[in-house]
């Protein structure tokens, strides 16, 4: 008798404790511990992909926080942004992209506790971790620009964007709507994810506008904030070629400040120190909003350097401060091109060296700072863009890359996405370093014939 009286003891503790811990769920309030062995935050491009290859190494020992309930792939905006391919494409359900073995939160993380190693999730619960991969990305700041949200959100205006989920598919009719006045492109003073995207929706409206023939009624500006027209001589010295022979004009050094949607008019600052203001008409203009890191990292100013980005060792990738603290992708403080293809060669990094950490072994593997930036010039064409940390070329193929190709133009469309979904998200794609170690072999025979 004495064992069902005990039991019953513990049952009725039990049925007070659910009956606490609901009643704290339901006034809002949580305090649920998780632990696990890796803990990545964020589940865009770079926290998916390393996600997935922890999961393969650490079964049901990763943990990974993020809101979103869909994941784009956000490389072909730009694509979809030129009537070249459907919104459909570009996005999954984040429960089918996530790996399965891994465990996700689908909260925000509200503040970081590096010294406890662990973070505190928007619905109250805590997650302690051996090893945090931060992979939060950037944030769009389209509250900079006056004028602008109201613009974007006015299906009637010629104001649009390639930037956000919400307004690419509004970018393609308002092209079509355009057929004369002034169509503007800007690029903003601030760092952008795949920078090279304001200026290739650009290239394909001018190509739109001249098959609907009304090219000569529109005239065609990109307005950028940067001293040049894109950071590498070799590939920028073929988009000014591309832009002079399409009488595209380019502003470097002109930042968007404000918009007036009831006059249709944008207000630019010049950057050459002289601050001068002016004001242009349009008939469309595509706005680049004002990126940078997410403000929660902000916050939190053990983890960032000066302007908030999560400060890492430029070639480890390792947290400068925390040795169980990594980071990958747009919100860290290297200073590559923010693209998909850098987050492929920074896994291939991070997992090789974390893997060798907890090994006891030193981590020897060191990024390099590459990045490709497809150039999608028209809607055929394409200029192949891929560098270093010193802005030097880095490319994969055994041809002269600053040439616009139809076949680079068919892997930025189509074989770049099926890459993505197939290979990248799972884990399973470092980005082209292999092929293009054959490739230097066939230029180093091509150079020694000559």
């Amino acid at each position: 008798m004495s064992h069902i009286k005990n039991l019953r003891h513990t049952m009725s503790c039990l049925n007070i404790w659910r009956l606490k811990r609901q009643i704290v769920i339901k006034n809002g309030y949580r305090d649920i511990h998780h632990s696990c062995k890796v803990l990545v935050v964020g589940g865009g491009t770079g926290g998916c992909s390393m996600a997935a290859k922890f999961a393969d190494t650490f079964k049901d020992q990763v943990v990974i926080i993020e809101p979103n309930e869909i994941h784009y792939y956000q490389p072909m905006f730009t694509l979809i942004g030129g009537g070249i391919r459907s919104f459909e494409h570009s996005k999954k359900l984040m429960k089918d992209t996530l790996p399965k073995n891994a465990k996700w939160f689908q909260e925000n993380v509200m503040s970081f506790e590096p010294p406890h190693n662990q973070v505190t999730m928007s619905n109250g619960d805590t997650v302690q971790y051996e090893i945090m991969i931060i992979a939060m990305g950037l944030q769009l700041h389209w509250e900079k620009i006056p004028g602008l949200i109201e613009s974007l959100k006015d299906n009637m205006s010629g104001v649009c964007s390639i930037y956000g989920p919400e307004t690419v598919i509004n970018v393609f009719p308002k092209i079509t709507r355009t057929k004369d006045g002034t169509a503007i492109f800007t690029f903003p003073n601030s760092p952008v994810k795949c920078p090279g995207a304001p200026q290739k929706i650009a290239y394909i409206a001018e190509e739109y506008f001249r098959n609907q023939k009304v090219r000569d009624n529109i005239k065609v500006v990109y307005n950028t904030a940067l001293p040049v027209i894109f950071g590498v001589k070799k590939y920028a010295d073929a988009l000014w070629d591309v832009c002079k022979r399409r009488n595209i004009t380019v502003n470097v050094q002109t930042n968007l400040i404000k918009i007036d949607p009831a006059t249709e008019e944008a207000v630019f600052q010049k950057l050459d120190g002289s601050n001068e203001t002016f004001v242009e008409k349009y008939s469309l203009l595509h706005v680049c909003p004002p990126m940078g890191p997410p403000d929660i990292l902000k916050k939190h100013s053990s983890l960032t350097n000066e302007v908030g980005f999560l400060s890492v060792d430029p070639k480890t990738l390792r947290h400068t401060k925390y040795s169980n603290i990594y980071g990958i992708g747009d919100c860290i403080s290297t200073p590559n091109s923010k693209t998909m293809a850098a987050i492929a060669a920074q896994g291939k990094v991070l997992y090789k060296n974390i893997m060798d950490d907890l090994a006891g072994k030193p981590m020897i593997m060191a990024y390099n700072g590459y990045s490709s930036c497809p150039l999608v010039t028209g809607y055929s064409k394409c200029i192949l863009a891929e560098f270093d940390y010193n802005l030097q070329p880095l490319e994969t193929f055994p041809i002269n890359q600053g040439r616009e190709y139809y076949f680079t133009f068919i892997l930025k469309a189509y074989v770049f996405p099926l890459l993505y979904w197939t290979l990248m998200i799972r884990g399973k794609w470092d980005g082209p370093e292999f092929f293009r170690k054959y490739s230097n072999v066939i230029k180093k025979k091509e150079v020694a014939k000559i």
